[in-house]
């Protein structure tokens, strides 16, 4: 009888234990499921990265110029397709349309056509009024012009040629261009690649030397960006000259100069360095209405 009472203990406890086990399972697969909330939130992030076609999401250390730049508009076209009035202040995650015509080509069909009025011919030994009466019209005689008889020869009087005056020490050296912009070289070196028209990888030129070396500013203007945000250009600087004209500074080691600093002609903006490059040279570029054009047409020549 004895065995038979420690035989159902045993039993009961034993089932009691399984019981408790089985129990346990459930409780951790909730409990997973309650920690593992990422690819609930994986959802949401990838719908908010979906853009339209055309449109670019603002990031961190973004500026409407470098937007412009990065994808060869003019800058003025992209603040005007998005309503982005001066001084073309944009925010992280705001959506930049893309899609954006030049202006010149939006302004060209409304443009007014301009038409030179000739002026009326008022010489009356051309052409007469008919008078009436039953005399027909007559053309009157052409106005005699006289000769005045040859005046006597005079001796030109030749001036004196002025002393020359000493000229002043060609550096830096200075070209002018057609918008009044004095250029100059941003960087003392020999320029080891060229600009090429239509090719995506020679937008500019580059031009050699050791790191630290001077990187000034070609033309007096404005800082619209500094940063490392576009790929392929390391640190990089851009300036504004004009409404039209841009330039760049590509693989800086150290940016001196902040976005908003003026910044006048031959200052130093950066320390030469090696940043998105396989050597240590500048990257410079012109851009005018957004587009690459050759800095050798701007800088003198050397």
């Amino acid at each position: 009888m004895f065995d038979n009472k420690n035989k159902t203990s045993v039993a009961l406890l034993f089932g009691l234990c399984i019981a408790g086990c089985a129990s346990t399972p459930p409780a951790r697969v909730e409990d997973r499921s309650i920690g593992r909330p990422h690819p609930q939130r994986s959802a949401p992030r990838h719908e908010h990265d979906r853009l339209p076609a055309g449109s670019y999401r603002v990031q961190r250390g973004d500026t409407l110029y470098s937007i412009a730049f990065r994808n060869g508009m003019d800058y003025r076209d992209l603040a005007a397709a998005n309503g982005i009035k001066s001084p073309y202040t944009i925010l992280v995650g705001q959506v930049i349309l893309l899609d954006a015509k030049p202006a010149q080509a939006q302004q060209s069909p409304s443009s007014p056509r301009v038409v030179r009025a000739e002026p009326p011919q008022r010489n009356p030994a051309i052409v007469s009024k008919p008078q009436s009466g039953s005399r027909p019209p007559q053309v009157a005689p052409a106005p005699v012009v006289s000769t005045p008889p040859p005046a006597a020869p005079s001796v030109a009087s030749v001036p004196e040629p002025s002393p020359a005056k000493p000229a002043n020490p060609p550096t830096p050296v200075v070209a002018s261009d057609a918008d009044g912009l004095k250029w100059q070289w941003p960087a003392k070196g020999a320029r080891v690649n060229g600009y090429v028209a239509g090719d995506q990888t020679r937008q500019g030129i580059d031009i050699a030397g050791t790191a630290g070396d001077a990187v000034r500013s070609a033309a007096d203007g404005v800082v619209v960006y500094s940063g490392n945000g576009l790929i392929g250009y390391g640190e990089l600087i851009i300036v504004k000259h004009s409404t039209s004209m841009l330039s760049a500074y590509g693989h800086n080691r150290r940016r001196l100069v902040q976005e908003g600093d003026s910044v006048k002609l031959g200052q130093q903006i950066a320390e030469m360095g090696s940043t998105g490059a396989k050597r240590d040279m500048l990257h410079f570029e012109i851009r005018r209405n957004g587009k690459p054009v050759d800095p050798m047409r701007y800088l003198p020549a050397q």
